[in-house]
């Protein structure tokens, strides 16, 4: 990768991470709602795009409430090492989704030329901003605002297609957007964890395949995929069936069990809350179905609490299972598999046990 000397640089490289701020106070596993957002390259003129329309003062910065990110900036050497993983070619044209800063874009229009980079946007004020940086570097690629699930207007089929956001299955749109033999590098991600970086081969306009490259990128989810507000139903004391475990919910912070609880779990979300005796369980809880898990600790192990539709620390437990039984493979070893009725995150072989991706 060639250098690209331009205002990128510097900021780049020297840019923190925004802190993620969840909205309303109910409990949950995510950092507190109250942290700093960081200057995306100066005192904004605008509301600071990723803070839901707050004005910030950068020359006296105030913690921010009841806020809600919509962008972050993404780490430069990360953006590098998912352009190395597109392996593209100097005639190739990439599709680009996120464009937030417009960093990546600038390198990719360095290495391609900016008429072989589309990029999509889904926030306006971010877009703007990004075009201001790319214009000052002298790159004019085609920008486009809006909903990037749904593809790139316009746009003809791309060699590459690559997103620095995440999404909880691979849109098909990205999919028909791609030629035949095309790859497409994107992060999938859940409610609870991110799943990890994906490399995936285009076989036809509704058909893909590929594998885990990497399960550390942890890109903020796609806007239109969030979370719903309400993490779900709170059962009471006497609701469900308990029984013994012998998993307790360290698991679901763990880098590769935590990768398995995730697909076991694509709905759930969760948090840790004392009772009255100040015991801690941690709720294992599914807004879609209202279907729950409690762990309690009890003496040197667990029971879990469960109800609903669902049992969903059954599920948890099954997954584990499978995953112990295949040597506990790291994510890397997982394939993806996507056709036109299912999107699937396989163990071993395309036959292996799997986990379906949300539609």
């Amino acid at each position: 990768m060639r250098d690209l000397a331009c205002p990128f640089g510097e900021d780049a490289h020297n840019r923190q991470r925004p802190i993620r701020l969840e909205a309303g106070s109910s409990p949950s596993n995510s950092p507190p709602p109250t942290g700093y957002a960081p200057p995306p390259g100066g005192r904004p003129s605008r509301p600071s795009p990723g803070t839901d329309g707050h004005e910030i003062d950068w020359t006296d910065p105030k913690p921010i409430s009841n806020a809600h990110p919509t962008s972050s900036s993404t780490l430069p050497a990360l953006v590098v090492r998912m352009l190395e993983d597109l392996q593209v070619e100097d005639d190739h044209t990439v599709t680009e989704y996120g464009t937030g800063t417009g960093y990546s874009t600038a390198l990719m229009c360095h290495r391609l030329g900016a008429e072989r980079v589309p990029s999509v946007e889904t926030d306006a004020h971010v877009a703007a901003r990004a075009r201001e940086a790319l214009t000052r570097c002298g790159y004019r690629p085609r920008l486009h605002v809006g909903d990037g699930l749904t593809g790139a207007p316009g746009s003809s089929q791309a060699h590459r297609t690559i997103a620095t956001m995440g999404v909880r299955s691979i849109p098909p749109a990205w999919i028909e957007q791609t030629r035949p033999g095309g790859l497409i590098v994107a992060t999938l991600r859940g409610w609870m964890r991110s799943l990890g970086l994906v490399r995936l081969t285009v076989t036809d306009e509704s058909t893909a395949s590929g594998r885990f490259l990497s399960n550390d990128p942890s890109f903020m989810i796609a806007r239109q995929q969030d979370a719903p507000e309400s993490l779900g139903m709170l059962p009471v004391p006497d609701e469900g069936t308990t029984r013994d475990t012998p998993h307790g919910p360290k698991l679901l912070t763990m880098p590769d069990s935590g990768f398995v609880a995730q697909l076991a779990l694509p709905n759930a979300r969760y948090f840790s809350m004392p009772a009255d005796d100040g015991t801690v369980s941690t709720y294992v809880l599914d807004a879609t179905n209202d279907a729950f898990a409690v762990l309690t600790p009890d003496g040197e192990g667990w029971t879990v609490r469960q109800g609903g539709p669902a049992l969903l620390w059954d599920d948890v437990e099954q997954a584990l299972a499978l995953w112990h039984a295949a040597g506990s493979p790291a994510p890397t070893e997982f394939g993806v598999s996507v056709t036109p009725d299912a999107q699937r995150v396989r163990l071993g072989t395309p036959e292996g046990p799997g986990w379906l991706l949300p539609a």
